[in-house]
């Protein structure tokens, strides 16, 4: 199994493949404490962070976003007191993608790097 923090997102198409079932299956042991969810009809991935204070959050918040910037590939984030809820998901294709995967792992990484 790859480390999905080892991976680079890939730009996709409207015709680009959604993750299949087995993908799923590899890829959730790599990032346990999403929730699959839908939004307005469409799956993504979703997680919400802890932080003592606003001024944290916001920095992660400014993290996540300089992280989906290099990869190219952009999340909806919602900053609140004490939290951020980060989705993840590929709009052009209305689902989940490969990327989305990546994403999710490596704004794990974020908030474990600190």
């Amino acid at each position: 199994m790859e480390n999905l923090t080892q991976m680079r997102c890939v730009a996709c198409r409207r015709d680009a493949p959604r993750v299949t079932e087995a993908e799923i299956a590899e890829f959730r042991p790599q990032v346990p404490q999403w929730d699959m969810i839908e939004r307005d009809q469409v799956p993504c991935l979703e997680r919400q962070y802890q932080f003592d204070n606003f001024a944290d959050a916001l920095a992660f918040t400014a993290k996540v976003g300089d992280l989906a910037e290099a990869e190219a590939h952009h999340p909806a984030l919602l900053t609140e007191w004490g939290r951020v809820t980060v989705h993840w998901w590929t709009k052009k294709i209305r689902g989940l993608h490969r990327n989305d995967f990546i994403m999710a792992a490596k704004t794990d990484q974020l908030y474990s790097n600190g």
